[in-house]
């Protein structure tokens, strides 16, 4: 349960560096960050796995990289939902999902070093 916690906070911290990093991405504040996480986090758990089995022929064809597409529209759409957390265009979700993508994986490669796996 803490490792959960400990990774949603990192995530939220992560949005709000896509943020600061990028201007196209626009985070209000840091209960913010914490809701479009989460919401990411749902939206990647339920729709992504959906999405990428329906696009499998383009995304084999792309040598993957229409994955990224993908991740730009679950961050666009995360985006869409929600009051705290704005994209100025695709391009900027492409970005921001891009770099939010990287904060993700850094932060699981501290995450499985901070709290192994019994």
């Amino acid at each position: 349960m803490t490792k959960v916690l400990v990774r949603w906070l990192l995530l939220a911290g992560a949005l709000l560096l896509v943020a600061h990093l990028y201007p196209g991405v626009i985070v209000k504040s840091f209960t913010s960050a914490l809701i479009a996480a989460f919401v990411l986090g749902l939206l990647n758990t339920l729709l992504r796995p959906v999405l990428v089995l329906l696009t499998l022929p383009v995304t084999v064809l792309s040598l993957g990289l229409f994955l990224f597409i993908i991740n730009a529209l679950m961050f666009w759409m995360a985006a869409t939902v929600l009051d705290g957390l704005a994209v100025t265009g695709f391009a900027a979700a492409l970005i921001g999902s891009l770099i939010y993508s990287l904060c993700g994986m850094v932060i699981d490669v501290v995450m499985e070093r901070v709290f192994p796996s019994d």
